[in-house]
């Protein structure tokens, strides 16, 4: 299991496609880990790229550590793993907590991208008082007394009918994530207002978003797309929260042709 001591951690990563491709770095939700993008490999390697996914610190084969997480400690954890892998510039994809870390990368680190996808996401998500009970349920139950209702806003019932096995593994996938980490990152998000700071993305930016979102509905992406000028927006249809387990095709014909479009 590749390891990298990044930012006072250890991050797990896993590489797939040629080695010369473009880079495509891909960051996960809340609760999950990188094989939440098992839909998505084989279609950017038969596209030529290069595809790098990581587990965020305190998901899946990364550390947990037991301290105060902020988005912009997750995004130099970003950063760091693309210094310890000697990348000077990548493609950034990212789902709800990913696309956070993607739109502080972008406002903080453009430098460093090729191009920027965003899907199922958000520039601040208040009540804090939601997240403090998740935080506390979560604390007492694990995070098993959350894994019912996350389904439900991840994935529509028409969804859930239809891809019973994906959603077999992606409840594993919630299940299996240590409490200290689902707990930190929920109180990133917690914390987190990019509201003002996406202004200063200059890199060009997809925007992604599931017609049935609950978490991170429309009106959320549309002002992540109207407070970043190079941006463009897709709404997906019969899609909630995970567009690109839901919706994978759909996802990967966006993606795909928007990647080759911004190719260095």
């Amino acid at each position: 299991m590749p390891l990298e001591s990044v930012n006072g951690t250890q991050i797990h990563y896993r590489w797939d496609g040629p080695a010369n491709g473009p880079v495509v770095m891909m960051a996960h939700s809340l609760g999950a880990g990188l094989t939440m993008w098992d839909g998505q490999v084989p279609a950017l390697t038969a596209a030529g790229c290069r595809v790098l996914r990581y587990d965020h610190r305190g998901h899946g084969g990364s550390a947990a550590p037991e301290q105060a997480y902020t988005i912009k400690m997750l995004a130099a954890d970003a950063v760091g793993l693309m210094d310890a892998l000697g990348l000077e510039k990548v493609f950034f994809v990212g789902l709800s907590l990913g696309g956070m870390v993607g739109q502080f990368l972008g406002a903080s680190h453009g430098e460093r991208l090729h191009g920027l996808v965003l899907s199922s996401t958000s520039a601040h998500m208040p009540p804090p008082e939601l997240w403090e009970e998740r935080i506390q349920t979560v604390q007492a139950h694990g995070t098993a007394a959350v894994v019912e209702a996350t389904l439900e806003r991840w994935i529509t019932p028409a969804g859930r009918q239809r891809l019973p096995e994906v959603v077999q593994a992606v409840r594993r996938m919630i299940i299996s994530t240590p409490t200290v980490g689902f707990v930190g990152c929920c109180a990133a998000i917690r914390d987190m207002d990019l509201r003002e700071a996406i202004r200063a993305v200059t890199v060009p930016t997809l925007i992604l978003v599931g017609e049935h979102d609950q978490g991170t509905p429309v009106a959320m992406a549309r002002f992540i797309h109207e407070r970043i000028a190079v941006s463009q927006l897709v709404v997906v249809a019969d899609a909630a929260h995970l567009v690109n387990v839901e919706q994978a095709d759909v996802f990967n014909r966006s993606v795909v042709p928007f990647l080759n479009d911004q190719r260095p």
